[in-house]
């Protein structure tokens, strides 16, 4: 498969993401200001739909061999709270925030930063992940501060501070393929997710010269077993 990429509308999407009023990111109708790769993602019923097809020579695999985003282009996001409603079948996926664009790779864009994970799984939903970057940050229930790297070293130091809930409890709220609801509050070095009114992480990111404070929204698709993901009702609001 060969990616084809959606042109943004920047025009019609020039708003000053520093305002404080909510900021439309999703027309509802199509992906005007998305860039991403069309074969996998579309609108479907008023939503965001992303897919990873089955592989034709194994149809239990998908055809996607990295993972690949469907990028907002209309502005990035710093100190914000982003509501957003979601529904997966198999598979993993998340939305990034506060994220930077590598080379894209032959499915469509990469991007690397802070994801709020949700899966058709038990496990990752909620967690905090920094793709391509310092890799898990909390997981679900965690209350964490994210520390530099001890005497030197590369690996960044994650301490648990404390718990916001439990894990187990956390995940029996969660509807399986069924809607969702997903929130992101990130204030300076201080995110926390939420999912269906209960939160799920709480992170301080004190590793300042790795920890992103402005960056791209992106929503993602795994490779992996074949899958599906819908997204609706975004309510992104700046944070002053």
């Amino acid at each position: 498969m060969k990616a084809r990429f959606l042109i943004p509308a920047f025009a019609a999407l020039a708003f000053a993401v520093s305002a404080a009023e909510p900021v439309q990111i999703f027309n509802g109708k199509d992906l005007t200001g998305w860039e991403g790769n069309k074969d996998l993602w579309s609108v479907q019923e008023g939503t965001i739909t992303g897919i990873t097809p089955p592989d034709p020579a194994d149809p239990t695999k998908g055809i996607i061999k990295h993972n690949t985003f469907l990028v907002w282009k209309g502005g990035t996001v710093g100190d914000f709270e982003l509501t957003f409603k979601y529904r997966i079948e198999k598979g993993n996926s998340g939305v990034q925030y506060r994220s930077k664009e590598l080379a894209a790779g032959a499915f469509g864009p990469v991007l690397s930063g802070y994801q709020a994970d949700f899966e058709a799984g038990k496990k990752y939903s909620g967690i905090l992940y920094e793709e391509k970057g310092r890799g898990i940050l909390a997981l679900r229930g965690e209350k964490t501060v994210i520390k530099p790297a001890a005497d030197g070293g590369k690996k960044t130091v994650v301490e648990k501070a404390g718990t916001v809930g439990d894990s187990e409890a956390i995940q029996a709220s969660i509807k399986s393929e069924d809607w969702n609801e997903y929130k992101i509050v990130a204030k300076g070095n201080h995110v926390q997710h939420f999912i269906n009114g209960q939160q799920t992480i709480d992170v301080t990111d004190e590793d300042a010269a790795n920890a992103p404070k402005e960056g791209l929204l992106g929503l993602q698709i795994h490779q992996g077993p074949p899958m599906k993901v819908q997204f609706k009702d975004f309510n992104l609001v700046p944070l002053k």
